[in-house]
Protein backbone atom coordinates (compact mmCIF):
# COMPACT_ATOMS: atom_id res chain seq x y z
CA UNK A 1 0.00 0.00 0.00
CA UNK A 2 1.23 3.52 -0.76
CA UNK A 3 0.11 6.47 1.39
CA UNK A 4 0.94 10.19 1.31
CA UNK A 5 3.55 10.90 3.98
CA UNK A 6 4.49 14.52 4.78
CA UNK A 7 4.85 15.52 1.13
CA UNK A 8 6.39 12.17 0.24
CA UNK A 9 4.99 8.66 -0.15
CA UNK A 10 5.17 5.86 2.39
CA UNK A 11 5.27 2.28 1.13
CA UNK A 12 3.71 -0.26 3.50
CA UNK A 13 3.52 -4.04 3.59
CA UNK A 14 0.82 -5.02 6.03
CA UNK A 15 1.20 -2.84 9.10
CA UNK A 16 4.90 -2.09 8.48
CA UNK A 17 6.29 0.97 6.79
CA UNK A 18 9.09 -0.19 4.50
CA UNK A 19 10.14 2.82 2.46
CA UNK A 20 9.55 6.50 1.97
CA UNK A 21 9.85 7.84 -1.55
CA UNK A 22 11.04 11.44 -1.51
CA UNK A 23 11.40 13.93 -4.35
CA UNK A 24 10.96 17.48 -3.13
CA UNK A 25 12.44 20.87 -3.95
CA UNK A 26 13.55 21.52 -0.37
CA UNK A 27 16.53 19.63 1.05
CA UNK A 28 17.24 17.95 -2.28
CA UNK A 29 20.24 16.19 -0.71
CA UNK A 30 17.81 13.79 0.97
CA UNK A 31 15.77 12.97 -2.13
CA UNK A 32 15.68 9.29 -2.88
CA UNK A 33 14.39 6.16 -1.20
CA UNK A 34 14.39 6.11 2.59
CA UNK A 35 14.66 2.70 4.22
CA UNK A 36 12.85 1.87 7.46
CA UNK A 37 15.43 -0.10 9.42
CA UNK A 38 17.34 0.03 12.69
CA UNK A 39 20.96 0.68 13.56
CA UNK A 40 21.68 -3.00 14.21
CA UNK A 41 21.11 -3.73 10.51
CA UNK A 42 23.06 -0.88 8.95
CA UNK A 43 26.36 -2.69 8.56
CA UNK A 44 24.87 -5.72 6.82
CA UNK A 45 22.65 -3.59 4.58
CA UNK A 46 25.58 -1.35 3.65
CA UNK A 47 27.37 -4.41 2.24
CA UNK A 48 24.52 -4.74 -0.26
CA UNK A 49 23.92 -1.00 -0.70
CA UNK A 50 27.26 0.86 -0.61
CA UNK A 51 25.54 4.21 -1.39
CA UNK A 52 23.24 3.89 1.64
CA UNK A 53 23.63 6.45 4.41
CA UNK A 54 21.68 8.14 7.19
CA UNK A 55 18.89 10.58 6.39
CA UNK A 56 20.75 13.69 7.45
CA UNK A 57 17.70 15.88 8.14
CA UNK A 58 16.61 13.38 10.79
CA UNK A 59 19.96 13.54 12.59
CA UNK A 60 19.44 14.78 16.13
CA UNK A 61 23.14 15.29 16.74
CA UNK A 62 23.77 11.65 17.65
CA UNK A 63 25.35 10.68 14.34
CA UNK A 64 23.67 7.89 12.45
CA UNK A 65 19.89 7.77 12.23
CA UNK A 66 17.69 4.67 12.23
CA UNK A 67 16.29 5.67 8.85
CA UNK A 68 18.74 5.12 6.02
CA UNK A 69 18.51 6.21 2.41
CA UNK A 70 19.68 5.54 -1.09
CA UNK A 71 20.10 8.99 -2.62
CA UNK A 72 18.63 9.62 -6.05
CA UNK A 73 22.05 11.01 -7.04
CA UNK A 74 23.83 7.69 -6.33
CA UNK A 75 25.35 6.07 -9.43
CA UNK A 76 23.79 2.75 -8.40
CA UNK A 77 20.39 4.21 -7.47
CA UNK A 78 18.21 2.17 -9.83
CA UNK A 79 19.94 -1.17 -9.29
CA UNK A 80 19.98 -0.60 -5.52
CA UNK A 81 16.27 0.20 -5.39
CA UNK A 82 15.45 -2.89 -7.47
CA UNK A 83 17.52 -5.06 -5.08
CA UNK A 84 15.87 -3.36 -2.09
CA UNK A 85 12.42 -4.21 -3.46
CA UNK A 86 13.50 -7.80 -4.01
CA UNK A 87 14.64 -8.04 -0.38
CA UNK A 88 11.27 -6.71 0.78
CA UNK A 89 9.42 -9.23 -1.41
CA UNK A 90 11.49 -12.01 0.17
CA UNK A 91 10.48 -10.79 3.64
CA UNK A 92 13.90 -9.53 4.74
CA UNK A 93 13.48 -8.78 8.46
CA UNK A 94 16.08 -5.99 8.39
CA UNK A 95 13.64 -3.77 6.51
CA UNK A 96 10.41 -2.39 7.89
CA UNK A 97 9.08 -0.88 11.09
CA UNK A 98 5.69 -0.93 12.71
CA UNK A 99 4.83 2.77 13.17
CA UNK A 100 4.18 3.95 16.69
CA UNK A 101 0.52 4.47 17.50
CA UNK A 102 -0.67 8.05 17.31
CA UNK A 103 -1.74 9.45 20.65
CA UNK A 104 -5.47 10.15 20.71
CA UNK A 105 -6.97 13.48 21.63
CA UNK A 106 -8.35 13.93 25.07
Amino acid sequence: MVKPFFGCYGVYVGNKIMLILRERKDHTEVNGVWIATSREHHESLRKTFPSMHSVTILNDGNGETGWQMIPVSAPDFESSVIELCQLIRRGDQRIGKVPKKKKGKG
